[in-house]
């Protein structure tokens, strides 16, 4: 059911299209159809996943609240209600629930309309080369969150993009581990880390200052997301490490900080210090999200390493 290597779902396409097929059925009230695509998930995932633990709790859910004759009578006076209240537009309340997925369709170009704003920002703020190339090296990290929750078979939207604050990917963990949650997050750093490391074979091989401005920038982004605090990448993936963990990352970020005098590394020491003092331990704590951790902070840093501020147009 699931790669020994990667643990990526074998059937997480089909998965995922009984999923979207249920959480319709829930919104059109169709319960007894929702539950019956959720159970057809059930094969299809390993029998002890979390994955699997979430849609057996929620088809119970289901079975509790929503399939009695009393839950469908009740929604039809609710609806009868509202038909009364709207009187003269309750027609046009019932063409719009009609054509419900068209709306919701067209509500998905939300990933391509704020894409459009959020270059349309930076090349005001830059000029065109850096606006496009620095939306592009946001737009690779948020995908490595996208491709690293798709690849487990679990539902999610492209990305929403906020100009002059940041992005964003929504998705529905269905219940996994904290160390599934953590290397979620930990994926956009390493999607920005690569993009700026060929962002630098670019600036080696060709001289073009913009590109050695692109791969620093794109390597003290993502070093600063990584900082365990608030709802940055590394403030998500820090809830799958325990205290001794957490000071790892504190030693490792402010040795980075000290051979390389770059100050973002400060930053992350500064979050990972305060974490020692929070009560969001993990009851297992994980070895591989600490080495994942350390190995994406350490990569970013030697990228900062070998491309120098000078002649890039940053100092």
């Amino acid at each position: 059911m699931e790669c020994p290597q990667c643990r990526t779902l074998v059937h997480g396409d089909r998965m995922e299209q009984l999923a979207a097929h249920a959480r319709s059925l829930e919104a059109h009230g169709e319960f007894e159809q929702a539950r019956e695509r959720w159970l057809a998930c059930l094969p299809l995932l390993p029998s002890k996943s979390q994955q699997a633990a979430w849609i057996r709790d929620h088809v119970r859910e289901l079975e509790a609240g929503h399939t009695s004759p009393q839950s469908a009578q009740h929604a039809s006076q609710a609806g009868a209600k509202w038909a009364k209240r709207l009187g003269p537009l309750a027609p046009i309340a019932l063409l719009l629930a009609k054509f419900k997925t068209f709306f919701l369709a067209i509500f998905k170009f939300k990933f391509l309309f704020s894409f459009a704003a959020y270059i349309g920002l930076y090349w005001a703020l830059w000029g065109p080369k850096f606006g496009i190339g620095f939306a592009m090296l946001v737009f690779i990290h948020e995908m490595g969150h996208f491709i690293d929750i798709k690849r487990r078979g679990l539902p999610a939207d492209m990305p929403v993009f906020l100009p002059g604050l940041g992005a964003y990917v929504r998705w529905k963990a269905l219940g996994v581990t904290l160390e599934t949650r953590a290397a979620v997050s930990l994926a956009g750093p390493l999607a920005g880390f690569l993009s700026a490391a060929v962002c630098a074979v670019l600036w080696y091989k060709t001289g073009n200052g913009i590109w050695g401005a692109l791969a620093r920038t794109g390597a003290w982004f993502n070093a600063l997301n990584l900082a365990p605090i608030w709802i940055l990448d590394g403030g998500n993936a820090a809830y799958a490490l325990s205290k001794g963990q957490r000071a790892v990352i504190l030693v490792v970020s402010a040795a980075l900080g000290y051979a390389l005098w770059e100050p973002v590394f400060f930053l992350v020491t500064a979050g990972a210090a305060w974490r020692l003092f929070t009560k969001d331990a993990p009851e297992e704590p994980s070895n591989f999200i600490t080495a994942y951790f350390v190995a994406v902070l350490t990569a970013l840093g030697m990228v900062l390493w070998l491309v120098p501020a000078h002649g890039t147009g940053l100092r």
